[in-house]
């Protein structure tokens, strides 16, 4: 059972994330248009690691396809049903993504992100997923902060649990059974 089905994503009353937050080492930024260059490289340069997870890291992904992600996450921001963030280091490398989605339903938020390759496995993404779900937990209404991930994720189940999330449940990610997704929750 997918435990987002009926849960559209939805403005919460309120929800006012900042558009810039320091990570220590990175910076979180709400992700701009001028950005669809660097955010295609990183994808692109990205893809052995992400094809396996993410049904839209294609060989495909170019700039058009960056600037549709970034469009939507302009417009998810301001209806207040999204709130994704480029990864910067403090030198002003685009590094990853990391966002908020409202589709757990009422009271939660999920985080879901991805880092360039040559920046994996040094604590970085460990750090911004700490630091969002600091700031998600201090929005008014919410409660947990859910991260889901394929169980054979193991750089994603690592973070996870290095920022704090215990597993609360799995469920079947594909109709056939073929694939199951852990959930993992930090609450406040």
């Amino acid at each position: 059972m997918d435990l987002r089905a009926g849960w559209p994503r939805r403005k919460l009353p309120g929800m006012e994330p900042p558009e810039m937050i320091n990570a220590g080492e990175l910076v979180l930024k709400r992700w701009e248009p001028e950005w669809a260059d660097e955010a295609a490289a990183a994808v692109r340069e990205s893809l052995p690691e992400l094809k396996p997870w993410l049904p839209w890291a294609t060989d495909g992904y170019d700039r058009a396809a960056a600037s549709a992600y970034i469009t939507m996450s302009v417009q998810g921001w301001a209806e207040g049903t999204e709130f994704n963030y480029a990864i910067f280091t403090t030198v002003g490398e685009l590094i990853g993504s990391i966002g908020l989605m409202t589709r757990f339903g009422p009271g939660a938020l999920e985080i879901g992100y991805w880092l360039r390759t040559p920046w994996a496995g040094r604590g970085h993404m460990t750090a911004a997923v700490r630091v969002l779900a600091r700031v998600a937990l201090s929005l008014p209404g919410i409660e947990r902060v859910v991260i889901r991930h394929d169980e054979a994720n193991g750089a994603s189940a690592a973070v996870a649990a290095k920022a704090g999330f215990v597993e609360v449940g799995r469920v079947a990610a594909e109709p056939d059974g073929t694939r199951t997704d852990v959930l993992r929750e930090l609450r406040a």
